[in-house]
């Protein structure tokens, strides 16, 4: 299991997810996903792994999409993160580091739902405590 900079273990579906994103490896990235998963990422929506694998093959292997997790709250059942984003997406007016926040929901071992927001807010500092 992966831990964050505070020692907080994540799910290991959670952590595969990160680990698959960062290492551009699409067919572990889709592992973690069930059948018909909901990811929202920036309020465009894909259900199902055949939307899934076009998102991810285009959005985050193809732009060498990277996490480096600064926070992470489970919070009733869910998984909250907060990353710092880096790829070879268009830059322009975006903040450096990009902040996001990274929503997982799971169930029987499988991300059901997934929805990346950018953070404009600052809770990327967000405390567990």
């Amino acid at each position: 299991m992966a831990s964050n900079s505070s020692g907080s273990i994540l799910p290991p579906r959670v952590a595969q997810f990160i680990e698959a994103t960062n290492a551009g490896d699409l067919p572990r990235l889709l592992e973690v996903f069930a059948a018909d998963s909901i990811v929202n990422d920036q309020l465009q929506q894909w259900r199902g792994l055949a939307e899934l694998g076009e998102w991810a093959r285009r959005e985050v292997v193809g732009q060498q999409l990277s996490l480096r997790i600064t926070h992470y709250i489970p919070h009733y059942g869910h998984c909250v993160i907060a990353a710092h984003a880096d790829g070879n997406f268009d830059k322009r007016g975006l903040p450096d580091p990009l902040q996001v926040l990274l929503y997982f929901t799971l169930a029987e071992d499988k991300i059901v739902q997934l929805i990346i927001l950018r953070d404009n807010s600052g809770t990327c500092s967000f405390d567990a405590g």
